[in-house]
Parts: C-alpha cells; structure tokens; sequence
C-alpha cells in the first residue's frame, strides 16, 4: 500500500454539556453577499444522533443576491466533536454492504465512463459502499471521513483511511476521482471542499457529489405534506438547488458532465463534474 498523503494535526476535546451557540454567518457563505434573511426553521431534536450540546432549533436563511439557503450558522470544532462521537449504525463501514453494493455500482459505473482508473478518494465515506465497489472496477480505494471510529473501522477492513478534514490533505494531483457523496451540505464553507478537489485532483480527474436537491417537484410535496426532514437535518448547513450548485462548481474548475436523480436518499440529486 502507498504512503497516504500529509495531513494536519487534530486536537483533542472535552465533553460539552449544554447548548452551545452557532458561529453565525455574516454573509452568504457561498457568495458573500450580506443580504440575508430568515426563510424558516426547523426542529432538529428528533434526529437520531440528536445531543443537547445543539439547540433543538434550527434557523434557515436565505441569500437575496444567489438564492442559496443555508443555516444561521455552523458548528465549532467542540460541538462537531461531541456530534461525531456517535454514528448511525447503518453508516459503519461494512454495514449492509450486500444491499448497498448494487446503488454503488450504478454510481462508480457512471464515473467510470469519464476515468476508468486511478486513485478514488471518497469523502465522509460512512458504510464505505462505493470504496469497496471502486475496487471492483479496479481503483485503489482511499478513504477520509471525521468520525474517528469511522476511519478506524475502515483500516480494519484493508482500505487505507484518514480522519481529516477534505482542506487538511496536501497532495496535489494525487486522486482520478474524488467522491463528495453527500458531503457539501455538511460543510461550512462549500466552495473551501471544492477548490481542495480541484487541488487533489489530476487533470481530468472528476468529482462525484450528492445532496438534497432544494428545487425539485418532490422537495415541494413534501414542504407541502409538512413531512420535508432536511429542514431538521442536524448536521446540514446547506440546501442546494441545481442551477447552485453548479454555479458553485464552475467558480471552482469544474465543468458539470452528468446529472442524475439519487438513490442514496429522498429527493436528492447526483453530479459528476471534470476538473478543468
């Protein structure tokens, strides 16, 4: 197995017992534009991995000048520390990975027509499905996710893997594919996880994302049947609609090739885009 690239150091944290305050967004994390105002809120305390260090209310915003809607604010480095210290048991690697192995084939199929090989980075990697697909299509798997059992789960399985941050990595050009499978909406500042892709990335090399998609007709029947459960997703921050997240992903050197409806989860959208 090839020596993994450098990252930075993480530090250790202590358990946190009450409600701790977001760090407010001034501006459009995307655009910066600070015309912002308040679109609703959500209740995120019924999520399963629900702690009491968050407030059981979520704030969404939305941005006048690009329309992009997001979260009042996001998560210190404590209160994300105390959130991925549990994990759902169907996002521990291995876990039901028989079932998973046929949603993962479509997916590393599709990529594979653009890059046929080379190293295949997936970010936030959870059960570790599409690593373990890749390799069937003969890429070297290769694994980042910040839950440390997470990371830990995955070397036991023989897949090289780090507990990092995406903006940690310093390895420019090393990966042909890097798979951000319901990732962006977890970050901060999404644009900071794309310009890292692009770094990583060789030339040529393609991205594959996922997320909920915001502006599709199923996104609004279930805002109408008041059954929509992203609006108390408790580690989102963002919502996308297509037309955004391409936008994004050209800002940053990606030329959007394919779309496709996702079979990951409820009303979510799938994107494969080429460094450029």
């Amino acid at each position: 197995m090839s020596a993994g690239p450098a990252l930075a150091a993480t530090s250790a944290t202590v358990p946190l017992a009450s409600p701790q305050p977001r760090l407010l967004y001034d501006a459009c994390p995307l655009c910066s534009d600070a015309e912002i105002s308040v679109l609703r809120t959500g209740d995120c305390s019924r999520h399963p991995l629900y702690k009491p260090v968050v407030a059981p209310v979520m704030t969404w915003m939305r941005c006048a000048a690009c329309g992009h809607v997001f979260t009042d604010g996001y998560f210190s480095d404590e209160v994300s520390a105390e959130i991925f210290s549990a994990t759902n048991p169907n996002q521990q690697p291995g876990a039901g990975f028989e079932q998973n192995r046929y949603t993962s084939a479509r997916i590393v199929e599709r990529v594979a027509r653009h890059v046929p090989d080379g190293r295949w980075l997936d970010v936030g990697f959870g059960n570790g499905s599409l690593l373990f697909t890749a390799e069937e299509w003969g890429f070297e798997p290769h694994g980042l996710d910040l839950r440390p059992s997470t990371a830990e789960g995955l070397r036991r399985l023989g897949i090289q893997a780090h507990c990092a941050d995406l903006t940690a990595l310093d390895a420019p050009g090393r990966y042909s594919v890097i798979s951000l499978a319901d990732v962006l909406e977890h970050m901060p500042y999404p644009g900071e996880g794309l310009a890292a892709a692009h770094r990583l990335l060789r030339d040529g090399g393609v991205i594959f994302a996922s997320m909920p998609h915001y502006d599709c007709s199923v996104w609004r029947l279930l805002d109408a049947g008041e059954a929509n459960p992203y609006w108390g997703e408790l580690e989102h921050f963002h919502n996308f609609s297509r037309r955004r997240l391409y936008d994004l992903m050209e800002e940053h050197g990606f030329e959007p090739l394919q779309y496709s409806v996702s079979e990951r989860y409820r009303a979510c959208m799938e994107v494969i885009a080429r460094r450029v």
